[in-house]
């Protein structure tokens, strides 16, 4: 039977081993969002959460403790006052693993730890992206494409309040996984989170319907070129061919139907890799 077993070693003797998850505490306090191996995020996040609940006691001793711990002496304050201010009425839970894709090289996962409602907060920003497509996509049943692009979506934070009502069988404009997503995501935020929200979903819209008139222009002004290169060579009947831009990790068209928890996988908006002659820089 194995006693004592609380962390893992990591292939580094103790003293290495605590001073690591030390700075990684540290910088999780300091940023607020950290990439690292999702098994260092997990035992981070355990440590992050015991540091939190020292900084809502607030007292000398949990001063001592936290002080003890904190690598850079800048981060004690804002343990003890924005985060204590910003978590009091949380019980427990002030950490979020995303697991995101695999290192390069050594083929390590990779995961990013954040602190729960912060100002860059992953899931929030996935969830309103989630938002801004089943709406589009609602629109898109009742509207033409050309009638959508012309109107837009609007009204988004409406939905957005209307959505948080709403049970997980009941029937709304929102998949119920993608609005069980919103409830936990506005759970313990105030009401300003609703227009934060929906200012992302219609930023989000009026990406997509950008998205085909951006390279539309982007292929008729490279076609111009290649046709002008080719008069020059004398083959004045070249067509021209552009690539189609490729898709984003974490991003779904209209008319896509993919769960809310695979765009949270994803990497927020980083390009996908591919080779080719066209290949975008």
């Amino acid at each position: 039977m194995k006693h004592g077993v609380a962390f893992r070693k990591f292939s580094r003797t103790s003293s290495h081993r605590n001073l690591m998850l030390r700075n990684l505490v540290t910088s999780l306090f300091e940023h607020e969002q950290i990439r690292t191996t999702l098994p260092k995020a997990k035992d981070t996040a355990r440590l992050a959460e015991k540091i939190i609940t020292l900084g809502k006691k607030n007292n000398e001793t949990s001063y001592r403790q936290a002080q003890a711990f904190i690598l850079k002496p800048p981060v004690l304050p804002k343990l003890f006052t924005t985060f204590a201010e910003r978590y009091a009425n949380r019980p427990g839970g002030y950490t979020r693993i995303h697991r995101l894709d695999n290192r390069f090289g050594d083929n390590a996962p990779i995961a990013l730890l954040e602190l729960v409602d912060n100002p860059r907060d992953f899931k929030l920003e996935m969830t309103a992206r989630a938002v801004g497509r089943e709406l589009l996509n609602e629109k898109l049943r009742w509207d033409s494409p050309r009638g959508v692009v012309n109107s837009g979506v609007q009204n988004a934070d409406i939905v957005v309040a209307k959505e948080l009502n709403l049970g997980g069988l009941d029937s709304g404009e929102l998949r119920p996984t993608t609005r069980r997503n919103l409830q936990k995501v506005m759970k313990y935020r105030g009401r300003e989170a609703l227009t934060e929200i929906g200012a992302k979903a219609s930023a989000y819209i009026e990406t997509i319907l950008a998205k085909p008139v951006a390279e539309a222009k982007m292929q008729l002004r490279a076609d111009s070129k290649e046709k002008e290169k080719a008069r020059k060579r004398g083959n004045p009947n070249f067509v021209g061919s552009f690539p189609v831009l490729p898709a984003r990790a974490g991003v779904a068209l209209p008319g896509e139907t993919r769960p809310a928890m695979r765009l949270v996988q994803g990497a927020l908006g980083r390009p996908a890799r591919w080779k080719g002659r066209h290949a975008l820089a």
